[in-house]
């Protein structure tokens, strides 16, 4: 069991940027910022990154830093990501720099980046890359909705594409207020639990934890844990959630014991969210979960009017400030009002795709094996 579930948390750890690592770096700055090169920018290693000129060439070494460079308006820029980023629209003209779970050198050398973008979850590939001559800015973690706003200013800033992120920042904002008037007027708080099988759950100190409680839901596992510990079939048993949150490759655990024994199981209560819309905290991610969470916990009072789509959005002249405009139509949006909003939750245009379907589908097998054995 020991065995299992220690290959479990090294696979959990290394596709999700969502760690609990304090965030040490220095942000650009939210307001009045000015693409301007050079630039410097101390990353979360403490290492000060100077950029003489806007980087052309840029690879990203984890899904969540190629969705924000696709949100920001970047992506002409990224000459290579990982497999888990094949999801997002002409990711297969780039480089694939994937090794396993991790990224693979010599491809990212083979790139020829101007800057490396690399998160949380990429941690253990930036001295590596470092000594392979590359530049690389190391992102910190991000464990709340303006940590992911912090994070898409700074790569917007790194990658001069200020504007994009303002942009980007004033959607997922947009997109937050709304799902939080939503759940304030349901009126109620359910108490939920993410589980990752295992008796792996999401607790306090999470981006998921974070999208809980943006959405109004309790998250039983936060009351006395930290970070994704692994708990007991006891001490699950007593948190007794009444709706268990699951993603697309696990929706059989509200039937397997100890969760069958929950209130969830006995009501067959769930919540199913993409596996990468919970693995990937950039802006589309929060504005896909805090949406999909809503529409599912409150089915009766949920109003699919609420999102606020891209182009209905507006910056202020400093890249701070965002607001929604009264045509619901922008000049500078990516997308416009005529047009299907491919970065809506319920659009498959560029939404869709391989994701982390893999990744989920071998944790589920580490997850059902290590339950498995513990029932031997």
């Amino acid at each position: 069991m020991r065995r299992f579930a220690t290959l479990f948390v090294g696979l959990l750890l290394l596709v999700s940027t969502a760690g609990v690592a304090p965030a040490t770096a220095a942000s650009a700055q939210t307001t009045d910022v000015q693409c301007t090169f050079p630039v410097t920018l101390t990353d979360a290693t403490g290492t000060e990154i100077t950029l003489e000129e806007r980087p052309e060439r840029v690879v990203t070494t984890n899904p969540s830093a190629a969705q924000t460079m696709w949100g920001i308006g970047g992506r002409d820029q990224v000459v290579g990501l990982t497999q888990y980023a094949s999801y997002l629209e002409g990711a297969d003209s780039r480089a694939n720099v994937s090794a396993g779970f991790g990224v693979n050198v010599e491809k990212v050398v083979g790139a020829n980046p101007d800057l490396v973008i690399a998160p949380n979850a990429s941690a253990g590939d930036v001295q590596a890359l470092r000594d392979a001559g590359l530049k690389v800015y190391h992102l910190p973690a991000a464990t709340s909705v303006e940590d992911i706003s912090e994070k898409t200013t700074t790569v917007g800033r790194l990658t001069g594409n200020c504007e994009g992120a303002a942009e980007a920042n004033a959607w997922m904002n947009a997109n937050v207020d709304a799902v939080e008037n939503a759940s304030a007027e349901a009126g109620e708080n359910p108490e939920v639990l993410y589980a990752m099988g295992g008796g792996y759950v999401a607790a306090d100190g999470t981006f998921i934890d974070a999208l809980f409680e943006t959405v109004g839901a309790d998250n039983v596992a936060a009351r006395d844990h930290t970070g994704y510990p692994q708990l007991s079939d006891e001490v699950l048993l007593q948190l007794d959630p009444e709706v268990l949150v699951v993603t697309e490759g696990m929706t059989g655990l509200v039937n397997q014991e100890p969760y069958a024994s929950t209130t969830a199981g006995q009501t067959n209560s769930t919540v199913v969210l993409q596996t990468r819309d919970l693995n990937q905290p950039a802006p589309r991610s929060v504005v896909h979960a805090v949406h999909n969470l809503s529409s599912q916990l409150y089915p009766e009072r949920y109003d699919e009017g609420s999102y606020v789509p891209r182009s209905a959005v507006t910056t202020g002249t400093d890249n701070s400030t965002a607001s929604p405009t009264e045509t619901g139509a922008s000049p500078s949006a990516s997308t416009s009002a005529a047009e299907p909003d491919a970065n809506s939750p319920a659009s498959t245009t560029g939404g869709d795709g391989p994701g982390f379907t893999a990744v989920a589908t071998l944790l589920a097998i580490v997850a059902a094996a290590a339950m498995a054995r513990g029932r031997e």
